[in-house]
Protein backbone atom coordinates (compact mmCIF):
# COMPACT_ATOMS: atom_id res chain seq x y z
CA UNK A 1 0.00 0.00 0.00
CA UNK A 2 1.56 3.29 -1.10
CA UNK A 3 1.09 6.71 0.47
CA UNK A 4 -1.66 7.73 -1.97
CA UNK A 5 -3.72 4.60 -1.24
CA UNK A 6 -3.21 5.07 2.50
CA UNK A 7 -4.30 8.71 2.30
CA UNK A 8 -7.47 7.82 0.37
CA UNK A 9 -8.31 5.10 2.88
CA UNK A 10 -7.81 7.47 5.81
CA UNK A 11 -9.90 10.16 4.08
CA UNK A 12 -12.83 7.75 3.55
CA UNK A 13 -12.96 6.68 7.17
CA UNK A 14 -12.38 10.21 8.44
CA UNK A 15 -15.38 11.34 6.39
CA UNK A 16 -17.45 8.51 7.88
CA UNK A 17 -16.51 9.58 11.40
CA UNK A 18 -17.29 13.18 10.50
CA UNK A 19 -20.79 12.47 9.18
CA UNK A 20 -21.55 10.20 12.13
CA UNK A 21 -22.12 13.33 14.25
CA UNK A 22 -24.70 15.18 12.11
CA UNK A 23 -24.91 12.96 9.05
CA UNK A 24 -28.43 11.68 9.68
CA UNK A 25 -29.67 15.18 10.46
CA UNK A 26 -28.33 16.45 7.14
CA UNK A 27 -29.74 13.45 5.28
CA UNK A 28 -33.23 14.01 6.71
CA UNK A 29 -32.97 17.74 5.97
CA UNK A 30 -32.30 16.93 2.30
CA UNK A 31 -34.45 13.83 1.84
CA UNK A 32 -37.64 14.90 3.68
CA UNK A 33 -38.76 17.63 1.22
CA UNK A 34 -37.60 15.60 -1.79
CA UNK A 35 -39.44 12.44 -0.69
CA UNK A 36 -42.56 14.40 0.32
CA UNK A 37 -42.80 16.26 -2.98
CA UNK A 38 -42.15 13.18 -5.14
CA UNK A 39 -44.78 11.25 -3.16
CA UNK A 40 -47.23 14.11 -3.60
CA UNK A 41 -46.62 14.24 -7.36
CA UNK A 42 -47.24 10.50 -7.77
CA UNK A 43 -50.43 10.60 -5.66
CA UNK A 44 -51.66 13.78 -7.32
CA UNK A 45 -51.37 12.29 -10.80
CA UNK A 46 -53.81 9.49 -10.02
CA UNK A 47 -55.87 10.63 -7.04
CA UNK A 48 -55.73 14.44 -7.01
CA UNK A 49 -53.78 14.73 -3.75
CA UNK A 50 -52.80 18.09 -2.24
CA UNK A 51 -49.67 19.07 -0.37
CA UNK A 52 -50.03 21.31 2.68
CA UNK A 53 -47.64 23.30 4.83
CA UNK A 54 -44.94 21.19 6.41
CA UNK A 55 -45.09 18.55 3.68
CA UNK A 56 -48.38 16.98 4.85
CA UNK A 57 -50.24 15.27 2.01
CA UNK A 58 -54.05 15.44 1.91
CA UNK A 59 -55.58 12.47 0.09
CA UNK A 60 -59.26 11.48 0.04
CA UNK A 61 -60.01 13.11 3.39
CA UNK A 62 -56.89 11.66 5.02
CA UNK A 63 -53.88 13.68 6.22
CA UNK A 64 -50.62 11.83 5.57
CA UNK A 65 -47.55 12.97 7.51
CA UNK A 66 -44.23 11.52 6.42
CA UNK A 67 -42.35 10.96 9.68
CA UNK A 68 -38.58 10.16 9.77
CA UNK A 69 -39.35 6.42 9.61
CA UNK A 70 -41.08 6.98 6.25
CA UNK A 71 -38.12 8.94 4.88
CA UNK A 72 -35.80 6.03 5.82
CA UNK A 73 -32.73 8.20 6.33
CA UNK A 74 -30.96 5.42 8.24
CA UNK A 75 -31.22 3.16 5.18
CA UNK A 76 -29.59 5.81 2.99
CA UNK A 77 -26.92 6.21 5.65
CA UNK A 78 -26.24 2.46 5.67
CA UNK A 79 -25.87 2.42 1.89
CA UNK A 80 -23.39 5.29 2.16
CA UNK A 81 -21.40 3.37 4.79
CA UNK A 82 -21.27 0.27 2.58
CA UNK A 83 -19.98 2.37 -0.30
CA UNK A 84 -17.35 4.33 1.63
CA UNK A 85 -15.95 1.27 3.39
CA UNK A 86 -15.31 -0.45 0.04
CA UNK A 87 -12.16 0.51 -1.88
CA UNK A 88 -12.86 1.43 -5.50
CA UNK A 89 -11.86 4.09 -8.08
CA UNK A 90 -13.32 7.58 -7.59
CA UNK A 91 -15.51 7.60 -10.72
CA UNK A 92 -16.93 4.19 -9.89
CA UNK A 93 -17.66 5.35 -6.33
CA UNK A 94 -19.62 8.37 -7.55
CA UNK A 95 -21.64 6.23 -9.97
CA UNK A 96 -22.27 3.68 -7.22
CA UNK A 97 -23.51 6.30 -4.74
CA UNK A 98 -25.75 7.88 -7.38
CA UNK A 99 -27.26 4.50 -8.25
CA UNK A 100 -27.84 3.49 -4.61
CA UNK A 101 -29.38 6.80 -3.56
CA UNK A 102 -31.62 7.26 -6.59
CA UNK A 103 -32.76 3.62 -6.60
CA UNK A 104 -33.70 3.60 -2.92
CA UNK A 105 -35.38 7.01 -3.23
CA UNK A 106 -37.57 5.81 -6.12
CA UNK A 107 -38.45 2.54 -4.36
CA UNK A 108 -39.24 4.40 -1.14
CA UNK A 109 -41.59 6.77 -2.98
CA UNK A 110 -43.33 3.75 -4.52
CA UNK A 111 -43.67 2.25 -1.01
CA UNK A 112 -45.21 5.48 0.31
CA UNK A 113 -47.58 5.61 -2.68
CA UNK A 114 -48.79 2.05 -2.10
CA UNK A 115 -49.32 2.48 1.65
CA UNK A 116 -51.05 5.83 1.16
CA UNK A 117 -53.56 4.12 -1.14
CA UNK A 118 -53.97 1.28 1.37
CA UNK A 119 -54.56 3.78 4.19
CA UNK A 120 -57.34 5.56 2.28
CA UNK A 121 -58.99 2.25 1.36
CA UNK A 122 -59.41 1.41 5.04
CA UNK A 123 -57.90 -2.07 4.77
CA UNK A 124 -57.49 -3.92 8.06
CA UNK A 125 -54.00 -5.10 7.07
CA UNK A 126 -52.53 -1.62 6.80
CA UNK A 127 -50.83 -1.40 10.23
CA UNK A 128 -49.39 -4.92 10.04
CA UNK A 129 -48.14 -4.53 6.47
CA UNK A 130 -46.68 -1.09 7.17
CA UNK A 131 -44.70 -2.27 10.21
CA UNK A 132 -43.50 -5.41 8.45
CA UNK A 133 -42.25 -3.52 5.40
CA UNK A 134 -40.53 -0.92 7.59
CA UNK A 135 -38.76 -3.29 10.01
CA UNK A 136 -37.97 -6.09 7.56
CA UNK A 137 -38.47 -4.77 4.05
CA UNK A 138 -36.09 -1.80 4.33
CA UNK A 139 -33.22 -4.00 5.53
CA UNK A 140 -33.83 -6.57 2.82
CA UNK A 141 -34.05 -3.81 0.22
CA UNK A 142 -30.72 -2.31 1.30
CA UNK A 143 -29.03 -5.73 1.00
CA UNK A 144 -30.56 -6.41 -2.42
CA UNK A 145 -29.63 -2.97 -3.75
CA UNK A 146 -26.06 -3.37 -2.52
CA UNK A 147 -25.61 -6.71 -4.30
CA UNK A 148 -27.15 -5.31 -7.50
CA UNK A 149 -24.73 -2.40 -7.21
CA UNK A 150 -21.80 -4.83 -6.74
CA UNK A 151 -22.83 -6.73 -9.88
CA UNK A 152 -23.49 -3.62 -12.01
CA UNK A 153 -20.22 -1.86 -11.22
CA UNK A 154 -18.08 -4.98 -10.93
CA UNK A 155 -17.06 -4.29 -7.31
CA UNK A 156 -14.84 -7.02 -5.89
CA UNK A 157 -14.25 -5.44 -2.47
CA UNK A 158 -16.02 -6.48 0.72
CA UNK A 159 -16.97 -3.51 2.95
CA UNK A 160 -14.44 -2.94 5.78
CA UNK A 161 -12.88 -6.41 5.39
CA UNK A 162 -10.96 -5.57 2.20
CA UNK A 163 -9.53 -2.36 3.68
CA UNK A 164 -8.27 -4.05 6.85
CA UNK A 165 -6.99 -7.02 4.88
CA UNK A 166 -4.97 -4.67 2.67
CA UNK A 167 -3.53 -2.97 5.75
CA UNK A 168 -2.55 -6.31 7.31
CA UNK A 169 -1.01 -7.56 4.07
CA UNK A 170 1.08 -4.40 3.76
CA UNK A 171 2.40 -5.04 7.28
CA UNK A 172 1.46 -1.49 8.32
CA UNK A 173 4.28 -0.18 6.12
CA UNK A 174 3.40 2.27 3.39
CA UNK A 175 5.56 2.37 0.28
CA UNK A 176 6.37 5.81 -1.09
CA UNK A 177 5.21 6.70 -4.58
CA UNK A 178 7.98 5.99 -7.12
CA UNK A 179 8.05 9.30 -9.00
CA UNK A 180 10.78 8.10 -11.36
CA UNK A 181 8.68 5.10 -12.37
CA UNK A 182 5.68 7.36 -12.98
CA UNK A 183 7.87 9.60 -15.17
CA UNK A 184 9.20 6.58 -17.10
CA UNK A 185 5.64 5.38 -17.71
CA UNK A 186 4.63 8.83 -19.00
CA UNK A 187 7.66 8.90 -21.36
CA UNK A 188 6.73 5.47 -22.72
CA UNK A 189 3.17 6.62 -23.38
CA UNK A 190 4.43 9.72 -25.20
CA UNK A 191 6.88 7.65 -27.27
CA UNK A 192 4.11 5.19 -28.13
CA UNK A 193 1.76 7.99 -29.19
CA UNK A 194 4.49 9.58 -31.36
CA UNK A 195 5.27 6.23 -32.95
CA UNK A 196 1.59 5.61 -33.67
CA UNK A 197 1.22 9.08 -35.20
CA UNK A 198 4.26 8.53 -37.43
CA UNK A 199 2.90 5.18 -38.58
CA UNK A 200 -0.44 6.81 -39.39
CA UNK A 201 1.22 9.58 -41.42
CA UNK A 202 3.37 7.03 -43.27
CA UNK A 203 0.31 4.97 -44.13
CA UNK A 204 -1.48 8.08 -45.47
CA UNK A 205 1.54 9.06 -47.60
CA UNK A 206 1.79 5.53 -48.99
CA UNK A 207 -1.93 5.48 -49.80
CA UNK A 208 -1.71 8.86 -51.55
CA UNK A 209 1.33 7.70 -53.53
CA UNK A 210 -0.43 4.53 -54.76
CA UNK A 211 -3.44 6.47 -56.06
Amino acid sequence: MNNKEAALLAARYFFLVLISFQGLTVLYWILTPVTSYLSYISLNLLFGAKILAGGTIFLKGLYIDLIPACIAGSAFYLLLILNLTSPMPGKKRIKSIAFLVLSFLILNVIRIFIFSVLATSGTSYFDYAHKFVWYVGSTVLVVILWFINVYMFNIHAIPIYTDFNNILRSGFSFKPVDKKQILRDKIKKIEHSIESEEKRKYAEMKRDYNR
